[in-house]
């Protein structure tokens, strides 16, 4: 099949092995202009050789572009999905999947400031980032090539991969041990898939984990952490405010130092094969466990209740890569209109792995002692139970009456 002719393509780049390839590759295959982007989210790794590799490979200056997106990946994504408490197939807390939206945005906008009509991502073709890029890039210029070298390519190994380094002079860093994990990592979390871990019944080796101390290891004195909040999203710990992404990297700290955050789970993956993924998110797990404890005493019931059926649909909006859909802001708006009165302090007792919620206060809380109490009080009258349980009852003392066959049914009567 004849190569699409693209002038300019810009390319989602680290540096590193696969996407310093790519770079050359596209060069090559299709003698197009490419610009670089490095986006800074927070992954624990120095960005700026990156620029010296572009420059070395031949990009222009002009056409290198290192951002820092730290606050804007917190602020804008990260905590828009934690006001909906999203968790995907109960333990995943959409680390990886968060930040593609971002990173396919800023892509788009790079093409358009420098005239490029093609992005390039370095995506695998079995996994759920290829969906997730691609499906942004589309969303936000329908009109946009992508060129995905992993479906294109015949370079399906690190061998492969290093022979044609090698045979194009593309300098890789070599030393140290390489890791047998494929990873990803923000200010959010990091993933670890691959190599020993596609068996689902191994135990990962504690070596693997990179952030978090093992619970074994931590602290032996529980610590006592208080996240204050205003209008859904924590704006600060221990009465010291601090912006987005510094709130996320304390309680990543915070998390870390206390062993919290580790998870081990088999997925769904959106394009069909179950996959095994272990993952730290410490400073989220502690964010999730408070963001649910001060919306237990600030939410009307109904509301929570509506609130916590759209999660799972919500969550899967962001797994499967439809940040940007019309649904997702549907989904989004409702959220964010619930969390207007979310409001006040939440106290955690942070121990070997865990993380408790000791008490929560809020001058907008909905909680009253004074019904609530198992004393005597003079605001709530029991005996108007009897006719709310009646009232509730109605429609099952009809039926039983007028069928009384369902009842037999019900009780086991012949």
């Amino acid at each position: 099949m004849a190569k699409r002719e693209i002038k300019k393509a810009v390319l989602a780049y680290s540096g590193g092995l696969d996407t310093s390839i790519i770079l050359k590759w596209l060069q090559d295959e299709y003698g197009c202009e490419v610009v670089t982007f490095t986006a800074d989210i927070g992954q624990g790794e120095e960005v700026g050789p990156a620029r010296q590799k572009a420059l070395d490979l031949g990009i222009k200056e002009e056409n290198i572009f290192i951002l820092n997106l730290k606050e804007e990946f917190v602020s804008e994504y990260v905590f828009p999905m934690f006001r909906a408490n999203a968790i995907y197939e109960g333990e995943y807390l959409l680390g990886t999947s968060i930040a593609r939206p971002l990173i396919a945005k800023k892509q788009i906008q790079i093409a358009e400031q420098t005239g490029a009509d093609a992005v390039s991502h370095g995506a695998t073709g079995k996994g759920n980032d290829q969906v997730r890029f691609e499906l942004g890039y589309l969303s936000l210029n329908p009109d946009i090539a992508v060129i995905a070298p992993w479906r294109e390519w015949d370079l399906n190994s690190r061998e492969k991969l290093l022979a044609y380094a090698d045979e194009h002079g593309i300098q890789i860093d070599k030393k140290g041990k390489k890791s047998p994990y494929s990873m990803d990592a923000n200010l959010l979390h990091i993933s670890y898939e691959g190599q020993i871990l596609e068996d689902p019944s191994a135990e990962p080796e504690e070596d693997m984990w990179l952030w978090t101390v093992s619970p074994e290891n931590a602290p032996d004195k529980a610590e006592y952490i208080t996240i204050s909040y205003r209008k859904g999203d924590p704006v600060a710990i221990n009465g010291e405010e601090m912006s987005p992404a510094t709130l996320l990297k304390t309680l990543n700290d915070y998390g870390n130092k206390h062993g919290i955050g580790r998870v081990d789970i088999v997925e769904n993956r959106y394009v069909g094969m179950k996959a095994r993924g272990c993952y730290e998110t410490p400073g989220g797990t502690i964010m999730l466990k408070a963001h649910r404890a001060i919306e237990s005493i600030t939410l009307d019931r109904e509301e929570a209740h509506l609130k916590d059926e759209m999660m799972p649909r919500y969550a899967k909006l962001i797994y499967t890569g439809y940040w940007w859909s019309p649904e997702r802001k549907m989904i989004q708006a409702a959220i964010d209109a619930t969390q207007e009165n979310v409001e006040g302090d939440v106290r955690l007792k942070l121990y070997k792995g865990n993380v408790m919620v000791v008490g929560r206060s809020s001058k907008l809380s909905l909680y009253s002692e004074a019904h609530s109490t198992f004393e005597e009080d003079e605001v709530y009258n029991q005996a108007d139970a009897e006719g709310f349980i009646r009232l509730n009852a109605l429609r099952f003392i009809i039926e039983g009456k007028k069928q009384p066959n369902r009842i037999a049914g019900l009780i086991g009567k012949k």
